[in-house]
């Protein structure tokens, strides 16, 4: 009954609407103009549906309620699964957070598959943009934080930022996010001066 609440929170009060449409019986078409406009209606649901689910599933990481997060993301990975194929790049995000969302609730052997499945997908596709792998970097990252492995996490966060600058700049807002991770390591081991450097970057 808790976890049918926890999903029902989660997403499936968000998505009931979106899902008959898209699970349920498929109207018989009669042309072949019928046909594709059918396919490509049923597509844009459940495209419209797994931008719920992620926005969802986001929300909830952003406002600290990780276990919240996970039936979201869940549903997410599922219709990207149907849509993408399940060794798509579209499905790296989803992964990622995945994983953010069970390390939260301290699910780490859960949140290192998810990273796996990620990083596979990744190295399976050559040509990955760098912002995506700057993601896959910092997931990385954090989970090796979770871990405790501190200059394992300061290697992934350094390809973060490495990634992220040649994608988008050395002043762009999304290299920020690394140089702070990394600076919030650094305070901890007590290296003040090099901290103190990356949060002036930042």
């Amino acid at each position: 009954v808790s976890h049918q609440k926890t999903d029902w929170i989660s997403i499936h009060s968000h998505i009931c609407h979106l899902l008959i449409p898209v699970l349920g019986p498929q109207p018989c078409f009669h042309s072949e103009k019928d046909r594709k406009h059918g396919k490509e209606q049923l597509l844009r649901r459940q495209e419209s549906l797994i931008a719920v689910a992620l926005s969802t599933a986001q929300g909830f990481v952003w406002a600290g309620k990780p276990l919240e997060a996970i039936p979201a993301a869940l549903q997410a990975l599922h219709f990207s699964s149907r849509v993408f194929g399940s060794s798509s790049v579209q499905l790296v995000p989803i992964y990622l957070l995945l994983a953010e969302a069970s390390t939260g609730t301290c699910r780490l052997r859960q949140a290192a598959k998810y990273l796996s499945q990620a990083q596979w997908i990744v190295l399976q596709t050559p040509d990955c943009s760098a912002a995506l792998q700057s993601k896959l970097h910092r997931g990385l990252g954090l989970f090796s934080v979770a871990e405790g492995n501190l200059d394992q996490a300061l290697y992934h966060l350094a390809n973060d930022v490495y990634l992220a600058t040649a994608e988008f700049g050395l002043n762009s807002i999304e290299v920020s996010g690394g140089y702070f991770h990394m600076a919030n390591i650094l305070f901890h081991q007590n290296k003040m001066d090099a901290a103190n450097s990356l949060y002036t970057e930042v």
